[in-house]
């Protein structure tokens, strides 16, 4: 992009109060954003009102400074970096199709992605993975294993990079994609110079290098919380569909899937315990029509994807707690919060509790009995153990 474009795409979005609505009336009626900036102010005032207007005729005192980050960044050999506006013929088509699609994104990723044009590439369409930040460790298991198994059936799997759900959303992305594919887009709330949550660095760096780190915000924006919930719908509108695996009721992950039903986009949830509160969000937008999805094959069947017919079934893994280590070579029992939280909400037999623990059989069960004694864990026919409701 040239100077003088880069120029006036930054004074547009720079310019207070002109949005990505008034954006789009100026860019409608008048062409490139250099086009704008040479109008009169009548004509301005016709398509944005007189307090706009004036507005832009003065240019932000802040762009001088952001236009030369703007550039550096650009040109940094670390990574391939693009900017991407409406009319770019690289902007994903699926975004253009919604209300509200960004004038411009920043856009960080793998040489592929834009030698191939893969974000608009049919064979890599993308279906987003999303939920709590504070998962169970089944949630987390069962984040990354769908990822992986709809990465390895060719889907690209877009979330937020934000803890929990997020980030294992995207590691089991990047474990199952092939090597020559998209493997997963990252939409994140600041500036593409910044990483956020700090725990991902990273993981945003092996995001970039097999995929796509992409934001409307430009350089230098912070982690500011009203940031969070507009990227949703970036991620929404990304995807042919929205999987939610863990949410409680006050949760972005429900924002997400709201507006992907607004844009007319498939929504799927993975249903829990009735005791657990992050399967309460699952449970009421399954109550609202999501699809009750309880295998990565149930996804792919329901958008008709060509590799659901060949895609593995995806076993959930257990998630290890590894056992304390004392000098002696013993293992020792893992705090009986750890235990509870390896047990979750539903019915678990001994040998999934020792592999997600990795306890001797005689540790884990005096740890068990324990629990029973103090009234929060359960033994249920079978040599099933279930955590109790605390309230």
């Amino acid at each position: 992009m040239e100077h003088q474009e880069l120029a006036a795409w930054l004074r547009l979005l720079l310019t207070p109060g002109i949005g990505n609505s008034h954006g789009r009336k100026l860019l409608a009626a008048f062409g490139l954003p250099e086009s704008v900036f040479e109008q009169p102010l009548a004509e301005l005032t016709r398509v944005v009102g007189p307090a706009l207007a004036l507005a832009l005729l003065d240019a932000p005192p802040e762009l001088t400074v952001l236009l030369d980050t703007t550039r550096d960044w650009l040109d940094a050999e670390s990574q391939m970096r693009r900017i991407l506006t409406l009319g770019d013929p690289l902007y994903p088509q699926s975004l253009l199709q919604t209300e509200d699609p960004p004038l411009l994104l920043y856009a960080m990723g793998r040489s592929q992605v834009w030698e191939c044009n893969l974000l608009n590439d049919s064979a890599h369409a993308c279906l987003a993975v999303v939920g709590s930040r504070n998962p169970s460790p089944q949630g987390t298991v069962n984040a990354r294993n769908f990822s992986q198994t709809l990465a390895e059936a060719g889907l690209t799997i877009v979330s937020g990079l934000a803890l929990g759900v997020d980030g294992a959303a995207h590691e089991g992305a990047l474990a199952g994609a092939p090597a020559e594919g998209l493997a997963t887009i990252a939409v994140v709330g600041t500036g593409l110079d910044r990483v956020y949550p700090r725990q991902h660095r990273e993981l945003a760096q092996r995001i970039a290098q097999r995929g796509v780190l992409l934001s409307e915000f430009a350089l230098g924006t912070a982690p500011v919380s009203a940031n969070f919930p507009r990227r949703n719908r970036i991620i929404s509108g990304l995807s042919r569909g929205t999987l939610v695996v863990e949410a409680a009721l006050q949760s972005g992950s429900l924002i997400t899937a709201g507006m992907a039903i607004e844009q007319g986009r498939e929504v799927f949830a993975i249903p829990g315990s009735i005791h657990a509160p992050q399967s309460r969000g699952c449970h009421a937008l399954i109550k609202q029509g999501a699809k009750l999805v309880e295998r990565a094959q149930d996804v792919l069947e329901e958008l008709q994807w060509a590799g659901a017919t060949k895609a593995p079934s995806g076993t959930q893994v257990p998630l290890a707690l590894q056992p304390d280590v004392d000098p002696d070579g013993e293992a020792e029992s893992p705090p009986e919060s750890a235990l509870i939280e390896a047990l979750g909400y539903n019915p678990t037999g001994l040998d999934a509790l020792q592999a997600r623990t990795g306890l001797p059989t005689a540790h884990l069960l005096a740890q068990l009995m324990a629990l029973q004694l103090q009234g929060q864990v359960a033994r249920l026919p079978g040599g099933l153990y279930q955590r109790l409701s605390q309230g």
